[in-house]
């Protein structure tokens, strides 16, 4: 599968909520935490991979406008346990787990900065 991007970066208004929110919902996703650095504002995940970020995120001004990111998960179950967690973690609904539309299973929530935070299961 060709990928469209190497990583995606964007900053979090406040690093313990966030990363927090973050470590939750993406561990059931697969995801590995890959750079965790407080001192410099700094953490990161790799999706099977312990050697490079696909998402890292920094201490600062939140990105406005909101912005949409959405996750691949492997399964139902895993939707479910991405949005569970991230309610755990601080995130709000934004849509709860379900089918969308014919082979499309989501759910959606709102990370600590507003931003929309999906999961899907095709």
């Amino acid at each position: 599968m060709q990928m469209f991007f190497d990583h995606v970066e964007y900053r979090v208004s406040n690093y313990e909520k966030s990363f927090k929110f973050y470590y939750a919902c993406l561990v059931p996703l697969g995801f590995k935490l890959v750079t965790n650095n407080e001192q410099k504002g700094i953490f990161g995940f790799g999706l099977n991979t312990d050697k490079s970020d696909d998402l890292l995120l920094t201490a600062g001004a939140a990105t406005k406008p909101e912005m949409h990111i959405c996750f691949c998960a492997k399964s139902t179950a895993a939707v479910n346990e991405f949005y569970r967690q991230a309610m755990l973690a601080g995130g709000s609904c934004n849509g709860p787990p379900g089918l969308r539309y014919q082979g499309y299973y989501a759910a959606f929530v709102k990370d600590p900065d507003g931003h929309n935070i999906e999961a899907v299961f095709r």
